[in-house]
């Protein structure tokens, strides 16, 4: 599973390995309301992570780590849902991978400076998809649990190793 926090949008991906092809499980996004205090965000993000954990039942999980920007308000945000995810994938024992983001671009396009469209259409490429994702926190989560399978690896059987 990959996870893109967000205070308003947290995208989340599920793949599978298929030898040692990924191949997609199910993707979208929990949506927070806006206009909800954060800590209502918060447990709304977290309520929904937990329901795709139940349905899904992951192995392990890649989150991606915050990243500094310009914007202090935005970055402090951005790790409250993180807490929230990180959490929640504790408390229902899922093991969690944090990546950064050019590990991600790197796993999906080859280059840890890619450009979002760049992992947009990887992304599609490498889960043998007709159109990618049109949803960028989607992509990113997608993207984050292709990398986490490479990180992982996986035999010359299909087995993790």
């Amino acid at each position: 599973m990959g996870v893109d926090p967000g205070t308003h949008v947290v995208g989340w991906g599920v793949i599978e390995l298929d030898g040692a092809r990924p191949r997609l499980v199910a993707s979208g996004a929990i949506t927070a309301r806006p206009r909800d205090p954060v800590p209502a965000r918060l447990a709304a993000i977290a309520d929904g992570l937990a329901e795709l954990v139940r349905m899904h039942r992951p192995d392990a999980a890649a989150v991606e780590k915050a990243f500094f920007g310009k914007n202090a308000t935005a970055a402090l945000r951005i790790g409250e849902a993180r807490g929230a995810v990180l959490a929640e994938l504790a408390r229902a024992g899922v093991p969690v991978e944090e990546v950064t983001p050019a590990e991600v671009k790197k796993a999906v396009t080859g280059t840890g400076a890619a450009h979002k469209r760049q992992v947009q259409m990887m992304t599609a490429a490498i889960l043998g998809l007709r159109e990618p994702e049109t949803r960028l926190d989607v992509t990113d989560a997608l993207a984050a649990a292709i990398c986490l399978a490479h990180r992982v690896g996986v035999a010359k059987d299909g087995r993790r190793r």
